[in-house]
Order: structure tokens, then sequence, then C-alpha cells
């Protein structure tokens, strides 16, 4: 059977050795001694004296919580409880505690899934559905850590004092913690089958589940009838179900995104205020804290004291200094390293130390790959959605998520590495997709008869601006950071059917028989169709390469019955956004207005490397925020 290209759920990559550190070094003094990058002035960590070992402290506040949606955020539990999340992702770990089925009834009576989950599988009322895919594990059973981590993220029961061998200690809980669960195990440690994630995707639309999220992709953009996931979430999108799908770990650049697809939710990972402090606890009694990156240290050296030996100071004489500061092994010499830390510079992954006998490594300036690795601190990617959109949609937390783990799998990718966890730290956007996943879910439970695009509107519109300080800006980071609370409350939506969806396929210049591929039906465009991606009624607006373009809107108030929205535009001097009219007056729930936003530049197209602007429309209660974008 073909495979995904280039198929990953995202890999994780955390460290299996002792000690593992990331930042800047310099061998400025003697063996003992490594500067971790620059030390930050700290006052509540202060050298430790009589300790020679590696310590760990977290600064940190729930993923959850950073966003501002406390566990006593405002709910509708008897809704919460009949909404069903479902995962495509790598299967579940069915007995940990985040899918406990305590104080649950059964499941809603719009279910029509089963449990065939294989042998020893068992559902509850908590996952009230299981399916798999997989021709090497006949199950759905999570044998790689991810699905439970995604899973347990979205829609886990709030488990406390849950933490990653005593690091990160504190609660781990999903958005909707009383919504059930239905999961579809497409991948393996192998990798996932495209025709597993298609079956999977018609399977949880016939189940009746109402949120699909999918951390998984393409390491490549595909085109849109090559995509399985964006073809399966046209079809969630045909029965009202919105599908959340990570953007990839590739980022920031331009032109690096996987999921381009208008319909469905694509999301962007970035920090939260987490941050694991190490300290190293020199010979002398210095200690020296490490905060740049991420260092998760799972081990307790309990006081012992190691000598340190660089990879130059280890290697053989007939290579380059290049090569033996990056401990590349063949360079080693594995009895001047035995039973000592082993300091590495780039390109180096701490399986070298291991197999050279090494008591640990640290690990200085590894850099960004395709992986849920720890040292990511801002992993949004960008790509033109369509030829003239902004992808991402939304950022969402996704570095350093404490979450579920099957106790299948170790909590690295390291083969050495036989510990078992039942919850683990990683990153990515594997690890924001469900946020919004979750967040999606939870305006359900408010709104159940909103469709898919009004859901991703709602959250569109309603988020934190971020500061630019990406040089993509909303290319790398979409409409801004997810508020899932404001959401539920919108003021208007941004909507679109099934119809605006195939006109943009139209529009792009897809004949039917490619349309056909991907809605799976027999669809044809109107006759002199000379519509554009512009067209359609989007949260955002892009403009590429042009020196005018208009953008024609339509918004639906959801929020106040007899309101009236004044727009307020905010643009750099050389770009200009005219919105005509300039006052929305709304008589009554759902009804509809257009309006029309022109963007024009004052400066060749091509001197305009990316501009940000905004239109927000408020009626003194609701602030509706459209970022505008052109480069």
């Amino acid at each position: 059977m073909a495979s995904l290209q280039n198929p990953c759920v995202l890999s994780l990559f955390i460290t299996t050795l002792c000690i593992f550190f990331i930042g800047n070094v310099a061998e400025d003094r003697k063996d003992y001694i490594v500067y971790m990058g620059k030390l930050p002035q700290l006052s509540n960590y202060s050298p430790l004296d009589q300790h020679h070992s590696i310590l760990q402290d977290v600064i940190e506040e729930e993923s959850w919580d950073f966003i501002g949606f406390g566990e006593k955020v405002e709910r509708n539990p008897k809704v919460e409880s009949d909404v069903i999340v479902g995962l495509i992702d790598s299967g579940i770990w069915p007995e940990s505690e985040s899918f406990s089925d305590e104080g649950f009834g059964p499941p809603p009576k719009k279910w029509k899934g089963v449990c065939n989950g294989g042998a020893n599988f068992t559902c509850n009322n908590k996952i009230i559905g299981a399916r798999y895919y997989t021709d090497d594990e006949n199950n759905a059973r999570d044998t790689v850590g991810h699905g439970s981590h995604t899973a347990s993220t979205a829609a886990g029961n709030l488990v406390k004092q849950a933490s990653f061998f005593g690091v990160a200690e504190g609660n781990a809980r999903g958005a909707v913690p009383l919504s059930r669960i239905a999961v579809y195990k497409a991948c393996s440690p192998n990798g996932c089958r495209t025709d597993g994630i298609l079956s999977a995707f018609d399977d949880a639309i016939s189940d009746g589940v109402d949120i699909l999220s999918v951390s998984l992709g393409s390491r490549t953009t595909l085109q849109l009838e090559e995509d399985v996931i964006a073809i399966g979430a046209f079809h969630a999108m045909q029965r009202g179900i919105l599908t959340s799908n990570s953007a990839g770990n590739s980022g920031p650049d331009l032109a690096t995104t996987a999921s381009i697809a208008p319909w469905l939710f694509s999301v962007a990972a970035s920090t939260t205020s987490r941050r694991i402090i190490d300290k190293v606890v020199l010979g002398d009694n210095t200690t020296l804290v490490v905060s740049h990156g991420s260092a998760i240290n799972g081990f307790d050296l309990k006081g012992r004291k190691f000598p340190l030996i660089s990879g130059a100071q280890a290697s053989d004489k007939g290579c380059s200094v290049t090569d033996a500061r990056n401990c590349i092994e063949s360079c080693l010499i594995p009895s001047k390293i035995k039973g000592k830390i082993l300091l590495c510079e780039n390109n180096t992954t701490p399986d070298v130390a291991l197999s050279l006998s090494a008591t640990g490594a640290i690990l200085s300036d590894i850099t960004q790959s395709q992986g849920d690795e720890p040292r990511m601190s801002i992993m949004p990617t960008s790509l033109l959605n369509i030829k003239d959109g902004a992808s991402p949609d939304i950022t969402a937390p996704g570095v350093n998520i404490l979450a579920a783990w099957s106790t299948l799998a170790p909590p690295t990718s390291e083969t050495q590495d036989t510990r078992s966890v039942k919850y683990n730290i990683i990153s990515g956007t594997s690890m924001s997709c469900p946020h919004v996943s979750g967040a999606a879910a939870y305006v359900k439970t408010f709104h159940p008869d909103w469709s898919p695009s009004a859901i991703k509107s709602a959250l569109m519109t309603t988020v934190v601006p971020m500061n630019a300080s990406s040089v993509n800006a909303e290319l790398a980071y979409g409409a801004g950071f997810i508020n899932p609370v404001k959401a539920i409350n919108p003021g208007l939506v941004y909507d679109a059917s099934e119809d605006d969806y195939l006109k943009l396929l139209c529009s792009i210049g897809y004949t039917s028989k490619t349309i056909k591929l991907i809605a799976g039906k027999n669809s044809s465009c109107p006759p002199k169709y000379n519509g554009t991606v512009a067209d359609l009624n989007y949260p955002s607006i892009t403009m590429h390469n042009s020196k005018e373009t208009k953008y024609t809107r339509t918004v639906t108030n959801v929020g106040v019955a007899n309101s009236t929205y004044r727009a307020t535009v905010a643009s750099p001097s050389y770009v200009i956004v005219d919105v005509e009219p300039k006052v929305l007056s709304f008589k009554s729930l759902n009804e509809k207005q257009s309006f029309v936003v022109t963007v024009s530049l004052k400066v060749p197209p091509g001197e305009v490397l990316l501009a940000s602007a905004s239109l927000v429309w408020s009626d003194g209660i609701h602030s509706v925020r459209t970022p505008i974008v052109v480069y």
C-alpha cells in the first residue's frame, strides 16, 4: 500500500543521557568548568555549596493557564459531555489516568462508532471508540506515545501532580475534560499509511465525531488533490466537522507549511511561560544556570561528581578540530571518555556519548529539525494559502507540553532508552494542534449549531495579537495567539459553505475531475467563472505582489441583536486600507452584512518585503480583528 509522502508522526527528540543541555559552550577554564550561555540574573537561583550535581527547576504555568484558560472557566457541562473529539494519530494508552471514565455516564446517543481496538484493548465511557488501520500493529494501543499525548492535551481528564520524573510537576488536563474521545490509529513507529488516514477520516465522520485533531502530515507541501489530510478534512467539513492540523516543524521560513487547505485549521506552535532551568555545579562549587533552550533532565546524580572532557580533548590526532569538537564518533577515543561527561558542540546527538560509555553529555547549539524537539522555541511555519492566503491560521502552545504517554514507549526516540513514563514533556506543532482542537470543541459546547468555518472564525478573530518579532510576522504565526474564552462570544463571524470552497477550487483552475478527487462528488464550476482566491470569505486578508486588490467579506451577527459595528484600520504609511461601508448596523441575530476592503500600496509591490495591517470591527463590546498581510 502507498504511504504518506515522507510520513511522520512528528518525531520525538529528548535526551536519554544523564545530562543534556543546550547552550553556547566556551572551554575557557579547566576540565570541570563549562560556561553554558549567558547567565541570567535570577535572584531566586543562587549558587549551591557542597553539591556537585545537576539540578533542575521549573518556572512555569500550565499551558492552558498560560492562555487564560484556567480550570474554572465558564463551561456547559451537559453539552461538553456529549462532545466527541476524534484523533487520527498513533493510538492511545487507555489505562492512563487521563482517560479514566470515573464519573462519566454512557456515550452520547448520537455516537454510532465501535470499539475495535484489538486484543486486550477496552474502551470505556471516556474513550468511547477505537479503530486501527496499521498492518504491523493489530490494535489501537499507542506504542509511540504521540497519540496519548495529543489526546490528553485536547480532551484528557484533570490529573494532579503529573510530572516527567519529577520535572514540571503540576496539573495535566485537556481543554474539554468532560468530553469523549474516539481514537483512530493510522500510524505506528513505521509511519502513517495514506489509505489508513483516509479510512480513519471516513470512519470518524460516520461515527459522529464533532471535532477532528490530526497531528501529522507530510514533510513537504502537497497539492490539495494529493494531500489525504486535506481531502479527508474536506469530507469532514461537508458533514459539519472541523479538522485541526499541525502546520509542521520546518518553519518559520516562507513556503514551509505542510497544512494549507483553508477548510481545515492550520496550527503553529509557540513557547509558554514554562522554562526548565538547569544548574551545572562545577568542581570548584561554582554554579552555572542554563536557561537557553530546554535542557530536560530526568536523572538524579545523587550528588555525585564526574569529570568533564570535551570532544577536542578526547579525539584522535588525525581528526579535524571541527569534527573533534562536534564529537564525530570516529574521531573519539572511547577509553578517554568512559565514565566522564562528554562536552560536544554542533551536529551531535546523545547516542554518540552513550555508545562511547560516557556518563552523560553536554550538547551545545542543537539545530532545529523536523522532530518535536525541546530546543524549538517558536515553530510556526508559513506558506501562501492557495496562492494568495496566509498560513498557518493561528498559534497555540507547543513547547515543553506535559501530557499523557504510553508506558510501551520510551520517553525519547533513542534506541537505548529503556525507561517508562506515564507523562512526558515534548514540543512541536503536534502539541499545539490539540490545543486548538480542544479550544474548538470548547467553542462548540456553547454553539453546537455553528459551522466549522464559524468556529474557526471565532477563534481567529479573537486572538491575542502577537508582537511581530518574527521576520515573517503573520505568515509565521497566523492571526495570533489563541484565546478560547473570548472565542465563545466573538460578536461577528466570517462563515463559509461547501459551495464557497468549491468556488475557491474553481478559482485555482482545477478541473471538474480534480475537484471530484477532493470533494468526492461531481461538481462543476459555474460557466465562465472568473472568481479569485480573494473572494473566499476568510477571516484574514493577504495581498501578494499586487498594487491594489479588493476583497469582499460578509460577516454574520452572533453577538447582540441590535448592534452597530465601526471599522478601525491600522497600517503602515505606505499601505492604504479602505473599508466601505465603515459602519455595519444589525437588527437581528444571524443577520449578514457585507463590506469591501481595498488594499493598495503607495510604493511598487517589489519594494514591500512584508507589511502587517489590521481591520477591527467593534461595537464597544466585541472586537473582531482581521489581520492584513502585504508582501
